[in-house]
């Protein structure tokens, strides 16, 4: 069993910033790959950003690349998800997750998530 705990988020200004980190307490994360997910009101759950194991990959969707940087301190046992030029359209929840199936962009192929948290960007 994987524990991740989430911290950041909270409300911002389009165009601000704002860094989402995802820890894994008491065990080291390597050898998971990690993922950032977000979800909507009334949307399906849909990947962010994506690293593995040794932070060598990382994958990003399209509405957020040139604007989120994920990256991972295996030391610290933690991930963040640095999102800048925030835009309305970026609100959700967002969740952290990890698995070893690799950086893939579906959900289904991470196994232990993160307890959310909310990300408002205001117009």
């Amino acid at each position: 069993q994987v524990q991740l705990v989430q911290s950041g988020g909270g409300l911002v200004q389009a165009g601000g910033s704002l860094k989402l980190s995802c820890v894994t307490p008491g065990r080291t994360s390597n050898g998971y790959a990690i993922g950032w997910f977000r979800q909507a009101p009334g949307k399906e759950r849909e990947a962010v950003a994506v690293i593995n194991w040794n932070g060598g990959l990382t994958s990003y969707a399209d509405s957020v690349k040139a604007r989120f940087t994920i990256s991972r301190n295996n030391v610290r046992n933690t991930v963040y998800l640095q999102m800048n030029s925030l835009k309305p359209e970026d609100t959700a929840v967002y969740y952290c997750a990890a698995g070893t199936s690799g950086a893939t962009m579906r959900a289904v192929d991470y196994d232990y998530w993160g307890q959310g948290t909310q990300v408002t960007v205001s117009s």
